[in-house]
């Protein structure tokens, strides 16, 4: 099993949502936050003012899948989500040595 962080931009949220539910991807968990990566925050003029944004606005995207599913739920999210552009963001890919679902007590695979 394992467990699929992705990073993206707000905007690309239902999208991806609507892509991994076309899919057969449900079960997912979302997370407001900020953060930035190589582009270093963000410089906004606003008339004569510049405001420096040191955190951007982020989603974070997080899944739970059995092993062959991950490069589908990868594959989905990296297509769905790319602009192009920095801040595009990221996707890791951590290994879940278990699951458990609370209301039954099923474990592993099961419990996902």
């Amino acid at each position: 099993m394992k467990l699929i962080i992705a990073i993206i931009r707000p905007e690309k949220l239902p999208q991806v949502m609507k892509a991994l539910q076309d899919n057969g991807i449900q079960p997912l968990t979302v997370f407001e936050v900020r953060g930035r990566g190589e582009q270093g925050g963000l410089v906004i003029t606003h008339g004569p003012i510049q405001y420096h944004m040191e955190l951007l606005p982020k989603v974070r995207i997080e899944i739970a899948v059995p092993d062959r599913y991950v490069e589908k739920v990868v594959n989905i999210i990296q297509k769905v989500a790319w602009t192009g552009r920095p801040g595009d963001g990221k996707i890791f890919i951590l290994t879940l040595d278990d699951a458990i679902r609370i209301r039954t007590g099923e474990r592993g695979e099961k419990a996902l």
